[in-house]
């Protein structure tokens, strides 16, 4: 994915602005927690000053972004001023028109639904209790299973979740976590239809209820099944875990007057929920803090912990500008018992620079010098690549070579081979790439700080970018400012 889009950054809108714009179209609106709330333009072919109709377009305050919860419709704030514009001379283009690499990813997904099982009609109970324990999910009850939808592909080993519009509730895609054993170590490794930056699931979603006001955002499918069960709480699980909580999701939460996170164990999880309460409103938003007494929600079920104690306890996001010990208490104890993690995120392929650096963590600066040629790019490239392997997501801002080259080394560097020597391998190799956290601004050469700024800022919302790569300084501030305090 490449930001800002080739014809340009991405026009900032304020809300001031948005506001004024639709005031003078005549829309009704009120404030919501992220998004205005409007009527919609698609639904019915009523016009958005209708009276009566229902409040179900949400207009982001932050980029002006628009989705309509009851058509599917979204797009741009220049798309919605479009709309407007079509609709006043009588017209309005169909929302349903649907691409055809997302209609091929539906019609594969089904063919996978129906081949799925539900996991209590596998041959014997000797099979469901293998295969439940392989995911440990043992004591996750096939009620709650049959609740949430959740089938078992036996060709593939894998855990089907489906994701069902919800709108009319057809099929829209799914997502398949199989287990993966290397001695002691566990690790899920996920696939979703249609691919991860097109999959908006918010697992869960059609089982709440429109008067619900409290929901439990989780990182995992699992963890919504276990709070769930466990607490009998509305929970939904996010579609890129602790990674990203993409914008077009804010519409379908604001109903909500309390949201808790609960992302997960360590501290990425914790850092992760930080971050989304700002995109969520932190006056609204509680976090679950990670710790021994405190696992992910599966966890604490499979060890027979108070699920509901847990989220009761669970802290404001918001917080005074002024604090006295006893409220950080509990942070500071966490940062003693998790002296690793708070080192950050280690490199894999550099165990001599987390000798040096501890590790990746979010909101320090560390800088590379070096003579012209001596490797700075294709060190940091795949300094950058190795954490975002990891799931950091990244942003390159590459000023003195094009993203091609730069693409193409991140490629090699990620397929640990050269690639032009066996071409038929591309496709496999891109389709993984294509996977990562990771985007590329498409500047070159000097450019105006306000506008670099700019786009990163966009970057972080729209993707919760937490690693941003420039290189390098000199060429994006040009030979006359090496001299600069700039």
């Amino acid at each position: 994915d490449v930001l800002p889009s080739p014809e340009g950054p991405v026009p900032s809108v304020s809300i001031t602005e948005i506001r004024q714009y639709l005031r003078a179209q005549g829309i009704p609106f009120h404030d919501g927690y992220s998004c205005l709330h409007a009527p919609s333009l698609f639904a019915s072919g009523k016009g958005p000053a209708a009276s009566g109709a229902p409040y179900t377009l949400f207009i982001d305050k932050m980029t002006g972004s628009f989705l309509c919860t009851a058509t599917l419709a979204e797009g741009t704030w220049q798309d919605f001023q479009a709309n407007v514009e079509l609709q006043h001379r009588g017209g309005l283009p169909s929302a349903e028109e649907l691409e055809e690499d997302m209609r091929q990813a539906r019609e594969d997904a089904r063919c996978i639904w129906d081949r799925a099982l539900p996991l209590w009609e596998l041959l014997d109970e000797n099979e469901t209790s293998k295969t439940k324990a392989m995911f440990g999910i043992s004591r996750v009850t096939d009620a709650t299973l049959k609740r949430f939808g959740v089938r078992y592909l036996r060709t593939a080993k894998s855990l089907v979740f489906p994701w069902f519009s919800p709108r009319d509730a057809t099929l829209k895609g799914l997502k398949l976590v199989r287990v993966e054993k290397k001695g002691d170590t566990v690790t899920y490794l996920e696939e979703t239809l249609p691919r991860f930056d097109c999959y908006h699931n918010l697992f869960g979603l059609p089982l709440i209820g429109r008067r619900d006001a409290e929901l439990v955002l989780t990182g995992w499918e699992l963890d919504a099944l276990a709070l769930h069960q466990a607490a009998g709480v509305a929970s939904v699980a996010l579609p890129r875990g602790t990674t990203c909580l993409p914008p077009a999701l804010l519409p379908y939460l604001e109903q909500f007057k309390r949201i808790t996170l609960w992302l997960g164990e360590d501290l990425r999880s914790w850092e992760a929920a930080k971050l989304f309460a700002r995109k969520l409103n932190f006056k609204r938003c509680s976090l679950v803090r990670p710790g021994n007494l405190q696992p992910r929600p599966l966890e604490a079920l499979n060890q027979g912990l108070n699920l509901t104690k847990i989220l009761r306890a669970a802290l404001p996001a918001s917080h005074k500008s002024i604090v006295s010990f006893r409220q950080l208490r509990e942070e500071v104890f966490g940062e003693l018992i998790n002296t690793e993690q708070v080192a950050g995120i280690k490199w894999t392929r550099f165990p001599e620079l987390n000798k040096l650096l501890k590790g990746h963590r979010r909101g320090e600066l560390t800088i590379f010098t070096g003579p012209t040629g001596s490797g700075k790019t294709t060190f940091i490239s795949e300094y950058a690549l190795d954490l975002c392997i990891q799931g950091v997501s990244t942003l390159w801002g590459s000023f003195e070579i094009n993203n091609i080259r730069l693409a193409k080394i991140m490629l090699t560097q990620f397929a640990t081979q050269r690639l032009e020597d066996q071409l038929e391998l591309y496709d496999e190799w891109a389709d993984r790439f294509e996977d990562l956290p990771l985007y590329f601004m498409t500047f070159h050469g000097q450019q105006n700080i306000k506008t670099v700024i700019d786009t990163m800022q966009h970057a972080v919302y729209m993707y919760d970018i937490t690693h941003v790569v420039v290189d390098n300084l000199q060429f994006m501030m040009g030979h006359e400012h090496i001299s600069a305090d700039r």
